[in-house]
């Protein structure tokens, strides 16, 4: 059973969000649905939706402000963390940091940290387990 079932976030303008989004979702080999006021991806049983705001101009959000911080992507090499990456910039998204390691979390963790027009935050990050002693 996974961790989540979905993951919903309000945003200022769906289509912007959509076409910021769009791009990056496809990336980590989600697949799109429309709906009447929302839009969706999946992957799997997961699934991360956009609605619009209720009240539109509250935006944008503040990391750092209680509520969301940000949302961590795991991938499977530094190269995908790269790619996912430069398809965010091409769809708008911001950088807050740069693709590189964090020895500071272990000396396997390899991340880019991103932010579309809503402060919202993503995070792609390459953080393979540790080698045990017993394999040696």
């Amino acid at each position: 059973m996974p961790l989540f079932d979905h993951l919903g976030i309000t945003v200022d303008d769906l289509d912007t969000a959509i076409a910021q989004f769009d791009p990056v979702m496809r990336g980590l080999g989600c697949t799109r649905q429309d709906a009447d006021g929302s839009v969706s991806w999946y992957k799997g049983e997961e699934e991360l939706i956009l609605f619009p705001a209720r009240e539109v101009g509250s935006g944008p959000h503040r990391t750092g402000r209680v509520g969301w911080q940000h949302l961590a992507f795991a991938v499977g090499a530094p190269e995908e963390v790269d790619r996912l990456h430069a398809i965010a910039v091409q769809a708008g998204w911001t950088v807050v940091r740069e693709p590189k390691q964090y020895p500071r979390f272990n000396d396997r963790y390899y991340a880019s940290f991103i932010e579309d027009d809503n402060g919202i935050r993503l995070e792609f990050m390459f953080n393979p387990p540790a080698e045990s002693d017993d394999a040696l």
